[in-house]
């Protein structure tokens, strides 16, 4: 399994340098690497979570030759890392903000790998009766019916859809039915099913989680739930120490189309779908 960072709300502010410069310590010196047999990649629980990279990670080490750290956090924490020059390529889902980090000139290279979309999951029970409505209707009866809520409140690409679908109804969720866990979404699953709660959670991570929980899944389909993923390298103009040329290298790997037909057929076998659709095969 790839190594790997989780990282809370609670403590991320507190840990994010101390945790980066003793992990990231042989790698980082003086403002250079000083392995550039290395790799940085800070992508998604979410991604981390469907056991994808488990898969992929791997076949890149073996055929480039660069040891990869995965460094799994939410996606405005892998920004940030990208930010700081602290990764050197990054997997992430918050097209908006990805937008932002290119316009700033903080990435070089940004394509698209790959989508699911997101679902809206909760108690067998229904309690708010939102089987069958659109991703805005549903959470505005959840919010009506004051039924427990579990937000990722971490800023993370599925917290910000969450926020988006908020606004969109008009509602700014607070009180005690609305908890935000700062926690990586296969945490959010478990609190979930212990509270017997609604959330918002992407496919890929729900359909590798979903044997363990009760929870189940009430809306799906909206396009407003599309969850498409990108890859970006870091901009080496702005910080001369990452590893462009291992982050270019990746780029290539993930789009290229012998592992774009391994990311359409990861899952099928386990759980009977696929978990992402390769987007980098699209004309």
């Amino acid at each position: 399994m790839a190594h790997c960072f989780l990282w809370s709300k609670n403590f991320r502010n507190l840990l994010v340098a101390a945790v980066v410069g003793l992990y990231l310590g042989g790698i980082f010196g003086c403002g250079s690497h000083t392995d550039q047999a290395a790799l940085i990649l800070a992508t998604t629980t979410s991604t981390y979570d469907s056991g994808l990279l488990d898969v992929l990670v791997p076949k890149f080490e073996k055929s480039s030759g660069y040891r990869v750290k995965v460094i799994a956090v939410g996606t405005g924490e892998a920004l940030r890392m990208g930010q700081q020059g602290d990764a050197d390529v990054l997997l992430v889902h918050a097209p908006e903000a990805e937008e932002r980090f290119m316009a700033e000139g903080f990435g070089k290279t940004r394509k698209p790998v790959m989508h699911n979309d997101f679902v809206l999951l909760g108690p067998p029970t229904d309690p708010a009766g939102i089987k069958g409505e659109d991703a805005v209707g549903a959470i505005k009866k959840i919010a009506a019916a004051q039924s427990p809520f579990i937000s990722r409140g971490d800023n993370s690409g599925t917290h910000k859809k969450e926020l988006s679908l908020w606004a969109a109804a008009g509602i700014k969720p607070k009180g005690t039915w609305y908890i935000e866990a700062g926690q990586g979404m296969g945490e959010c699953l478990r609190i979930a099913h212990e509270k017997n709660a609604y959330l918002l959670a992407d496919r890929g991570t729900w359909l590798a989680f979903r044997k363990q929980f009760s929870l189940k899944l009430l809306v799906e389909g909206d396009p407003k739930l599309l969850n498409p993923y990108h890859v970006i390298t870091v901009n080496p103009e702005v910080h001369p120490h990452v590893n462009g040329q291992g982050a270019e290298e990746f780029v290539q790997f993930i789009t290229s189309p012998p592992i774009q037909q391994m990311i359409r057929q990861f899952g099928q076998a386990e759980y009977g779908e696929s978990l992402f659709i390769p987007d980098a095969l699209q004309p």
